[in-house]
């Protein structure tokens, strides 16, 4: 359950108030986003009984200022986000040629981000090298991105719009773009999105200094 609530002392304690009186479990909390006097919370949350679904939102709901952003099923069990980001890390880290790397970083970055999609889009070819989902049409793709290039912020991983994100990883001249159909993008995960293309790029860096020179 992603929630916005009021930046201010005791907030997220009545939210957890609420939860508990409808028999939930707070099992994980994230903070998403923070800033303009608002925090955007994460919360897994179990329940004993599905149809307690309806009446949790509304319990939350009427905290003063709290509003609901959107509501899923988890998959499974909360992670934790540093281990996370470690295993995320020690895979790019491990790949041992680029095919290797470049499919390693769109996984990532489907899991890490919940993606309905990921494409890696080659610079100089203008091609899709590696994806994941259904990926819109290459013509899009490239548009979407010469936008994104014409705006630092967005190409700093700042803004964007809500369901799309970018990173560029520079030195192998590609990008990677997300979407996520339904539910928007955060400053925290268009932030982790920038650190995983970051990572791989010195990764790809490392793999062509190593890569045998060809003769001819």
């Amino acid at each position: 359950m992603r929630v916005w609530l009021p930046d201010r002392p005791g907030a997220l304690g009545q939210v957890a108030s609420r939860i508990g009186a409808v028999r939930g479990d707070v099992l994980g909390i994230e903070i998403i986003e923070r800033g303009g006097g608002r925090a955007i919370d994460e919360l897994v949350v179990r329940l004993p009984d599905a149809e307690l679904l309806d009446l949790l939102v509304s319990e939350v709901k009427a905290v003063d200022g709290a509003a609901v952003e959107d509501v899923r099923l988890a998959p499974g069990a909360p992670g934790d986000p540093r281990l996370d980001a470690l295993e995320a890390a020690a895979d790019l880290v491990a790949a041992g040629t680029v095919p290797e790397l470049l499919d390693a970083l769109v996984g990532r970055a489907a899991e890490e981000l919940g993606a309905g999609w990921v494409a890696l889009v080659d610079g100089p070819t203008r091609s899709v090298t590696s994806s994941t989902g259904p990926v819109p049409p290459l013509p899009w793709l490239l548009a979407f991105l010469e936008g994104s290039r014409s705006s630092a912020a967005v190409a700093a991983g700042d803004a964007g719009p809500d369901e799309l994100g970018c990173s560029e990883l520079a030195a192998a001249e590609v990008w990677v773009v997300v979407g996520r159909p339904g539910r928007s993008l955060r400053s925290r995960e268009r932030h982790l999105l920038s650190a995983l293309a970051r990572l791989a790029d010195a990764r790809w860096g490392e793999l062509v200094r190593r890569a045998p020179a060809v003769a001819f």
